[in-house]
């Protein structure tokens, strides 16, 4: 008896829009689980991606069926998508997840775009990914370009308005209806009171600064739109934003939060909540204070854990603080400097105590060289699984691309034995095909065989680790006292401080690399350079 293929299913659609209408995934449902009956597959599980575009792999449930099909045994044996745009839009990703997925006997296919898994229907699925990822560009730059006009014409585009307005329509044109910003007096007092804050105090006091107005909204009990507490940057943000003043900015951002030039971006006109002069004296005040100008009271010269140290209650970054002109240093929850007591319980321990805590535990623990092997053995250990699987690639990959030369030699002999006819367009794209299989074959393997030679190169002896171990203890410390700041974040990345305990965690990838790297790579690190 034959046992019959397991088939998982992923839909997806790029749009909330499109999901509201529910018209989309339905009907690739309806049509993945007709095909899957056709062919007598045994649907096991069905992924649905509602509003998540295919151009990156930021999607839980992407993930979570990659996850599956790379898991040993793997749930499901085929992944059926309604197209390869639905899997990803971009080819390099999209070749990327398919290999993932074939290296554990998983195979992707699409009902609309059947082909097999030969090299000519490889190459014809990646034509078709370099088609989906250029289609999803000129899309993108079409939606940006209406999105633009509609702003220039003072319309809203969707996103959430600024705390302060609210969206309400406007005319309708067609079907669709144009909005635009009002202003919303269930938070504008909100808005008005924080720039007054900022210009005259709160009556006890002179202008306040930014952390401070957050503190005085947290206490009075002022919540934010959602319900939640006030931060420093959410008010200076505030403070800072030209939509209070009536001209707000659209397109002013790409999606790494790099700004746009000036050309690029569009002001729209909405309603004022603050008038220009009160604008500009908050601007000058928030100059007046910025510490690049001003410089800040609390001493901020290096120390050991700034960065790297948490709080264990909220997660918030454990800053320096000082005391008594700064002869006394404390490391301090950073949530409750900024929010009080309603942010976090909060707590300062004196900074030699923790920095002393968590060098000296990491010399005498982690700096053992039967300890530093011990943490090693499974990192070296799945590096050497890698090695193996790389190895193994490289020889599938000179197979492809020997067997692909032997074609091409084959066909030559037919030209010339005049068995076939050089003047044949199939002839021709055959030819083209086979090279490019045989071109792209021989370039993986040579990058992967470049990535192995690297890998090969960096081997651990005990006599490294011994010597590692000794030099790393004797150097962590700088002469007359204290520690030397980058030895210690080679070896450790985060610091979480509770009332009863520190948590010490590091990166056993960080700790070989930093063990494995060269002399000349060193000499570019100085804080380094005396670890090797």
């Amino acid at each position: 008896m034959t046992v019959p293929l397991r088939a998982a299913l992923y839909l997806r659609v790029s749009t909330a829009r499109q999901v509201e209408h529910d018209v989309s995934i339905p009907d690739q449902k309806r049509q993945g689980e007709a095909y899957c009956a056709s062919r007598g597959y045994q649907l096991v599980e069905t992924y649905v991606e509602p509003g998540a575009s295919a151009t990156n792999d930021r999607r839980p449930e992407f993930q979570r069926m990659i996850e599956a099909g790379t898991s040993k045994p793997a749930p499901f044996d085929i992944v059926i998508v309604h197209s390869f745009s639905r899997f990803f839009r971009d080819h390099f990703e999209l070749e990327f997840y398919v290999r993932r997925l074939a290296k554990n006997s998983v195979r992707l296919v699409s009902i609309t775009q059947e082909m097999g898994d030969d090299p000519m229907h490889v190459m014809m699925r990646q034509i078709m990914a370099l088609f989906d990822e250029y289609q999803s560009k000129e899309n993108a730059k079409h939606v940006l370009r209406a999105l633009k006009e509609n702003a220039r014409q003072g319309f809203w585009n969707g996103s959430l308005p600024p705390i302060g307005y609210r969206v309400v329509a406007a005319e309708q044109r067609g079907a669709k209806v144009k909005k635009k910003l009002e202003i919303d007096p269930l938070h504008a007092d909100t808005i008005r009171l924080i720039y007054r804050l900022a210009l005259e105090g709160d009556g006890a006091c002179g202008p306040m600064g930014v952390k401070n107005i957050a503190a005085h909204l947290n206490q009075h009990r002022i919540f934010t739109r959602d319900g939640g507490r006030w931060g420093i940057g959410q008010v200076h943000r505030i403070l800072t934003r030209p939509t209070y003043i009536g001209r707000h900015e659209f397109n002013k951002r790409a999606k790494n939060k790099t700004l746009k030039p000036v050309s690029e971006i569009v002001t729209v006109e909405v309603p004022p909540l603050i008038d220009q002069a009160t604008f500009d004296a908050v601007q000058a005040h928030l100059r007046a204070r910025n510490p690049r100008v001003t410089p800040a009271r609390v001493v901020s010269g290096p120390t050991l854990l700034t960065g790297i140290c948490f709080c264990a209650d909220c997660g918030g970054a454990m800053t320096l603080r000082t005391g008594k002109g700064g002869r006394y240093r404390y490391y301090t929850c950073s949530i409750k400097a900024r929010q009080g007591e309603t942010g976090c319980k909060g707590r300062s321990i004196p900074m030699e105590k923790i920095d002393n805590l968590v060098a000296e535990h990491i010399a005498g623990r982690l700096l053992q060289p039967d300890r530093l092997e011990e943490i090693l053995a499974s990192v070296l250990d799945r590096r050497q699984k890698r090695a193996e699987r790389r190895r193994e690639h490289i020889a599938e990959l000179n197979t492809r691309a020997a067997e692909t030369d032997l074609r091409l030699k084959r066909l030559y002999d037919a030209i010339e034995a005049g068995v076939a006819d050089l003047d044949d367009p199939a002839l021709k794209d055959r030819i083209a095909s086979l090279k490019a299989t045989r071109d792209q074959a021989q370039a993986d393997a040579a990058r992967a065989a470049a990535i192995q030679e690297s890998s090969a190169r960096q081997v651990i002896t005990p006599q490294m680790v011994q010597r590692f171990a000794r030099t790393a203890r004797e150097r962590i410390r700088i002469d007359g006292g204290g520690y030397r700041r980058n030895h210690l974040r080679a070896l450790a990345q985060r610091v979480e401080v509770a009332d009863r305990e520190v948590r010490i965690i590091g990166s056993k990838s960080n700790l070989l690399q930093t063990l494995t790297a060269q002399p000349a790579q060193s000499r570019l690190r100085p804080g380094f350079a005396v670890l090797f």
